[in-house]
């Protein structure tokens, strides 16, 4: 077989094994280019205002309410009724579409399992398969797991609802091209997974139930609306079949939360609160403005106040137009010596408490382990009903643009700055050897961990910060600190470990994105580059 597959006006530059080859069927590869055809061009327009937005806020713009756009907020509407299989929500799991681990998602004690084509899976392509398959076979309850030991994992008969994030709309998938160039990496997870499930799903009284990342703008969900419209034409479905949860995880799109849910009225279910992403989307956002620049990453925590009114925000204005508010993740995972196990316990329920009391429908797990106590706390809060769509939060106070923009206080230390990279390292080592989802220091760190460590140290570089012992932070300190942690993680792992590894790789790869005189926009571009 050829190492390159042209069909019709798509170019696949792998050649497909025999399990590959049930996956992309002629007919299943004939939607995929209907949609590239029909949406690519536009995708590129969304990006290129993404760049001149960016642009704008670098020259001294600030993010806003749009003034065009009033009557969107003010007006009184609701998007179309939620299904009712969706009105509880009240704990999902997330993580990669890997065998073993959608098993035990799905039979987990969580409502939905949403299965993460994007910041928790590095996107080689036997992993995107192989995805797709297990996806395939969950939705058709065939799917099983068998270890070496012979112990076998499967569905159980009433598993967890199956929802599905794309990647974002910065991704391409390299491994697709349409005239010479990578196709959108979401509408390849996108097509995949409606043309192989969708008669299924449907089967069984469910549909396509899609989660969508990193938004920025109301017109970005336009798109995808306009997507939608055209699968559910494509396959004959009653318009609105298709559903989907936004990420409000980027500062740009907390000003945008009633626009969005406008666009994508008849399909919107939900918003969630990507926080650590938008933590990131925060520094990012901002960068070239020194006077919002945040302290250590461990201090910037929920109830910090322009955190916590993000949060509420987000609550007012889903139960408003009818949609769920999801929480945020909580990334620890369950520990086998006892006191810190204890200690994780109490940090989860504290935090899921939190969510419960603001409003919030439902959160997000990381580990089974934790599912119980996330569940415990939600149905001690929503007693009998499936929801928390009757808290208005009409009695807060008016949100303004400068309380979602006003910095938290706090130290910037060189412990922190050291975090920052230890973690970053072993993030990245993981992702460009093809794990996307990293148990590290007693968190299931994905992306947005790494983003936000290289981020902050970015922009302590470039505007010159001081840290708590008296340091300035340069370039050369952080290079310093740098070859300190890696030689610490060798010694940690050893050198066997260390030599098979891609620590140098990721070493550099850090390097080049936190001294660069301009702030890359993703870790997972030039990332994705190492991947095969």
């Amino acid at each position: 077989m050829t190492d390159t597959i042209i069909h019709s006006t798509l170019t696949f530059t792998q050649p497909f094994s025999d399990a590959e080859q049930q996956l992309l069927t002629p007919a299943a590869i004939d939607f995929l280019q209907a949609l590239v055809v029909r949406f690519a061009p536009e995708r590129d327009r969304l990006l290129k205002a993404r760049q001149q937005r960016q642009r704008d806020y670098d020259r001294g713009a600030l993010p806003d309410f749009n003034a065009e756009t009033t009557s969107i907020r003010e007006n009184e509407w609701q998007v179309r009724p939620l299904p009712e299989l969706l009105c509880d929500r009240r704990v999902e799991i997330t993580g990669p579409p890997d065998r073993k681990m959608t098993i035990n998602a799905l039979n987990a004690n969580v409502k939905v399992f949403m299965a993460d084509f994007e910041d928790s899976l590095a996107p080689c392509w036997s992993k995107l398969m192989d995805g797709q398959q297990v996806l395939r076979e969950a939705v058709a309850g065939t799917l099983r797991f068998t270890r070496d030991d012979g112990r076998i994992y499967q569905l159980r008969s009433d598993p967890a609802l199956l929802m599905c994030r794309v990647r974002g709309l910065h991704l391409a998938e390299k491994h697709v091209e349409w005239r010479d160039k990578a196709i959108p990496a979401g509408l390849f997870d996108f097509a995949l997974f409606v043309f192989h499930n969708v008669r299924a799903l449907q089967e069984k009284g469910h549909a396509p139930w899609f989660y969508l990342p990193k938004t920025e703008h109301a017109s970005e969900v336009a798109w995808w609306r306009e997507i939608f419209r055209f699968s559910e034409d494509r396959f004959d479905l009653p318009r609105g079949t298709i559903k989907a949860t936004v990420l409000i995880e980027t500062l740009p799109a907390v000003f945008q939360m009633d626009e969005i849910l406008w666009e994508l009225r008849d399909h919107a279910v939900a918003l969630n609160c990507g926080r650590w992403d938008y933590i990131f989307s925060y520094i990012k956002t901002l960068g070239q403005h020194g006077d919002r620049i945040l302290p250590d990453r461990q201090q910037i925590t929920m109830d910090q106040p322009f955190l916590d009114t993000y949060s509420r925000l987000l609550i007012k204005t889903c139960h408003r137009r009818g949609v769920l508010a999801m929480g945020g993740m909580s990334a620890l995972i369950p520990a086998q010596e006892e006191t810190r196990n204890a200690w994780v316990k109490e940090k989860v329920e504290e935090d899921k408490a939190r969510e419960a009391g603001n409003g919030h429908d439902g959160t997000w797990v990381a580990h089974p382990g934790l599912a119980d106590i996330a569940m415990k706390v939600f149905d001690r809060q929503l007693g009998d009903r499936a929801n928390q769509l009757h808290v208005t939060r009409n009695t807060d106070s008016p949100v303004t643009a400068e309380r979602l923009l006003r910095p938290c206080r706090g130290l910037r230390t060189e412990a922190g700055m050291r975090a920052n990279i230890r973690v970053a390292l072993q993030y990245l080592e993981a992702w460009i050897s093809g794990n996307g989802c990293v148990p590290i220091e007693g968190l299931m760190e994905d992306a947005a961990t790494a983003e936000i460590a290289r981020a902050s140290i970015w922009q302590w570089i470039r505007h010159k910060q001081i840290l708590s012992d008296g340091q300035l932070v340069t370039a050369a300190l952080f290079e310093q600190f740098l070859d300190e942690e890696l030689a610490a993680l060798r010694q940690r792992y050893g050198d066997v470990r260390f030599q098979q590894g891609r620590f140098e790789d990721a070493a550099a790869l850090m390097a080049q994105i936190t001294t660069d005189n301009e702030l890359v926009p993703f870790l997972t571009l030039p990332g994705y580059r190492l991947l095969p």
